[in-house]
């Protein structure tokens, strides 16, 4: 099995059996290393079908699992793109989902980030909203299956309303940052998931997260654009990347373009800085095959570099793997030599072009 050298974050998209759902999984996790579950929050969007209102922004139940030092193992939490497995069969209408689990939606970030600081994912749906009532002066209004808050104008707050069937079956998990003996620890992730009936759903990918400090410099950005923009074909081949995983996209031609140019020092503004700040513009999005947003800011909200091309996997040894081929890939970017455009032979042997950019013999 590769081995892998960096530290190394892990984002893996499973589906829990019908029937069963990722607390299931978090507290066989906890019983496993003598730690305990703790219910959170976990933040996330989707389009809405309300006419004005683009985003629908909501929270939904987590869960923390951390061991008996109360280090964390891993969290568990939903992931909005998966979506075709949740469907019934024909004739099977499908259970009514858990009915303990409601979400809290909100149509504004800042608006929704303020009702997670003062709600507690303990709470029950009909009363988890008393703390934004009471922050609005305002009461909760409770309907069948929901709760309601609105302000002192009728404009409405935040609504919790019971979780979709089939919403408690996705589980994304997501790891610490592992420094050593990866392989080890993700199978006492995935080993009790297996043994739990968990599969792999038709969207599922696994996501890498790296420092992303490294990858702060003009020579090894630019390198990451052109490995990312000029070799993605090659890349989806070798990696096995999942056609129907979501919110996958290459790189803008405007970011591809811009790593080009002369990028140097400029009176107090290092090259660094230049390229940063034109890069903000460039349309960059966290949506695409690398997700490089992260690395143009000063405030990371997670200062890592994201590859979210490989594929939805069970199986240990497929994911370090190909998590080892993205590892020396990037450590490729950080040679100041150019990364060059794929030749025309690549197209017929993808991982072979990838071994010879790399200087492997095979």
């Amino acid at each position: 099995m590769d081995e892998l050298l960096l530290r190394t974050g892990f984002e893996i998209e499973l589906l829990a059996p019908a029937g069963s759902d990722r607390q299931m999984l978090a507290d066989e996790l906890a019983a496993r290393c003598a730690g305990r579950v703790r219910r959170s929050f976990h933040v996330d969007s989707e389009p809405s079908a309300v006419p004005g209102v683009g985003v629908f922004r909501h929270l939904s139940p987590a869960f923390d699992v951390v061991d008996e030092h109360g280090r964390p193992v891993a969290r568990l939490m939903d992931d909005i793109t998966i979506q075709r497995d949740l469907s019934p069969a024909p004739g099977n209408l499908g259970g009514p989902g858990r009915r303990d689990w409601y979400r809290v939606l909100c149509d504004e970030g800042r608006l929704l980030r303020l009702i997670e600081r003062h709600t507690d994912p303990n709470a029950s749906l009909a009363t988890v909203l008393d703390p934004v009532a009471e922050l609005f002066g305002s009461r909760v209004d409770l309907l069948p299956g929901a709760a309601r808050v609105n302000d002192s104008a009728g404009a409405t707050v935040a609504v919790a309303m019971t979780l979709p069937p089939g919403r408690e079956r996705p589980c994304e998990i997501v790891t610490p940052p592992i420094e050593r003996h990866h392989a080890l620890a993700l199978e006492r992730l995935l080993g009790p998931a297996r043994e739990l009936g968990f599969t792999v759903p038709r969207e599922a990918a696994v996501h890498l997260h790296l420092d992303g400090a490294p990858f702060r410099r003009p020579e090894s950005f630019a390198n990451v654009v052109r490995l990312f923009g000029h070799w993605r074909e090659e890349l989806w081949a070798a990696l096995d990347a999942n056609p129907d995983c979501q919110r996958l996209a290459p790189l803008p031609q405007e970011l591809v373009d811009l790593v080009e140019l002369p990028w140097q020092e400029a009176g107090d503004r290092s090259a660094w800085t230049l390229m940063r700040d034109a890069a903000q513009g460039a349309g960059v999005t966290k949506f695409a095959d690398v997700n490089l947003k992260q690395l143009l800011t000063d405030r990371p909200v997670r200062d890592t570099l994201e590859v979210r091309i490989l594929p939805g996997d069970l199986d240990t040894s497929a994911i370090v793997r190909r998590a080892a081929l993205v590892e020396a890939l990037l450590a490729r970017c950080l040679d100041p030599r150019p990364i060059p455009r794929p030749d025309r032979s690549a197209a017929r042997d993808p991982r072979g072009a990838l071994d010879d950019l790399l200087g492997v013999r095979r």
